[in-house]
Formats: C-alpha cells, sequence, structure tokens
C-alpha cells in the first residue's frame, strides 16, 4: 500500500518523539540515581503507595504501571531482594499473587517523590504553562488510544478526563 510521503513537520514530529522515547527514560533514571531508584522502580512504589493496604495483584500493578506482566515481575523481584516489596497470595483469589509495599518500600518512596517531582519539573514541565500540560496530556491520550486500543494500560483505560482536554470515554480517539 501506498500513500503519501510524510511531510517535513511530520519527519520532525516523529523524530522528536523518537529522541523524548530515548532520552526521557534514562534522564529520569539518572535524576533518581540518588535514592537508589529507576523511574519505572518509583512509578511501580508510587502505585502501591497509593493502593488500599499497599497491595495489588501483579496483574493490575502491570496495568497500572503500564507494563507486561513478564517485565513486572523482573522488576518486583529486583525490588524484594531490595526490601522494597514482598509477594504475598491474594487472600481473594488463591491462583493470584500480590505484591505488597514493605515498611523500606514506604520510606524508600518517600524519600524518593520529592527527587522524582523535582526531576520531572525540571525536565518535562519547567517551560510548560497549565494550557500546555493540558493540550500534552491530550496530544498523548490520543495517540495511546491508537497504541492501546483495548485500553488495557491505566493511562488509557478508563478515559476519564485528567484534564478538561481529555476527550470523553467512549469517544473516537
Amino acid at each position: 500500500m501506498e500513500g503519501r510521503r510524510l511531510e517535513q513537520r511530520e519527519r520532525v514530529s516523529i523524530a522528536r518523539l523518537h529522541a523524548l522515547l530515548e532520552l526521557l527514560p534514562r534522564s529520569l533514571d539518572h535524576g533518581l540515581g540518588g535514592v537508589g531508584l529507576t523511574a519505572f522502580e518509583f512509578t511501580l512504589l508510587e502505585a502501591l503507595d497509593e493502593a488500599e493496604e499497599n497491595r495489588l495483584r501483579l496483574s493490575t500493578l502491570a496495568s497500572r504501571t503500564n507494563a507486561t506482566l513478564p517485565r513486572l515481575s523482573r522488576v518486583v523481584t529486583g525490588l524484594e531482594k531490595k526490601g522494597l516489596v514482598t509477594r504475598a497470595a491474594c487472600v481473594a483469589d488463591g491462583r493470584a499473587t500480590n505484591a505488597v509495599l514493605t515498611a523500606d518500600g514506604e520510606r524508600r518512596y518517600e524519600q524518593a517523590r520529592p527527587v522524582y517531582e523535582n526531576v520531572v519539573r525540571d525536565l518535562i514541565l519547567r517551560d510548560l504553562d497549565g494550557a500546555d500540560v493540558d493540550q500534552l496530556s491530550r496530544l498523548m491520550f490520543l495517540i495511546l488510544g491508537r497504541l492501546d486500543p483495548d485500553r488495557a494500560m491505566t493511562v488509557t483505560a478508563d478515559g476519564t478526563p485528567v484534564c478538561a482536554a481529555d476527550p470523553a470515554e467512549g469517544a473516537d480517539v
């Protein structure tokens, strides 16, 4: 199937997106290096910190952290070795396993949270005003809607607006 070629501005936008996707995780990880966490580990601890009783089924945690189960399992194993997370049988479903935030994990998360927030503000939000943040959120939601059409990941799942610019649930994005 032959279509029209990408315009120069489209190629530039995609090149910038590729560069962002390449550089951002490494930069966030570097910013969190002083607290001994990667950005993904921080996101996982944050999800557990916000969960009822600081525990989530691994499948739910994978969805909330936008990860595959194999990746999540590897990271949880690493956090277990650091004493920040434990695995426990799910009382409601004996076939499922929960990840549980330990007291050390809670302390590490609280230590890392302001560091993470400062890094995000410095690397991403520094030159953006509220309207820019809403626009960024709207654009990412539209693109993610195509990449995750089943809305399996939390950031695309419910369509609940996190800003006024997000499309309503069920909108054709």
